[in-house]
């Protein structure tokens, strides 16, 4: 399970990711319906802004691999930020 923990001046929360939840999560991203329509809806702000980008295709093939592998390392800290006005963000399996 990955565990996204964020504190804030005010705010301290927890968020546990399931690995199965990432496993959807990584076969909605995949999917050629999300990438397709992602490329559509910023389009305008892209051509707008005078940006040349497309979102790149994401491998669901070559990321669940990973995501397997990830479950092997428990504890490990993968993101650990803390911002000057106090706010942490720290992502571990």
């Amino acid at each position: 399970m990955m565990h996204v923990k964020v504190k804030a001046k005010d705010v301290r929360f927890t968020i546990p990711i399931p690995y199965a939840v990432l496993s959807i999560a990584i076969s909605i991203l995949s999917s050629k319906f999300f990438q397709q329509h992602t490329n559509k809806w910023t389009k305008e702000y892209f051509e707008r802004k005078k940006l040349d980008f497309t979102f790149p295709l994401i491998d669901k093939k070559m990321l669940k691999p990973i995501v397997k592998e990830l479950k092997n390392y428990k504890e490990i800290v993968l993101v650990d930020i803390k911002a000057e006005d106090g706010t942490e963000v720290r992502v571990r399996l």
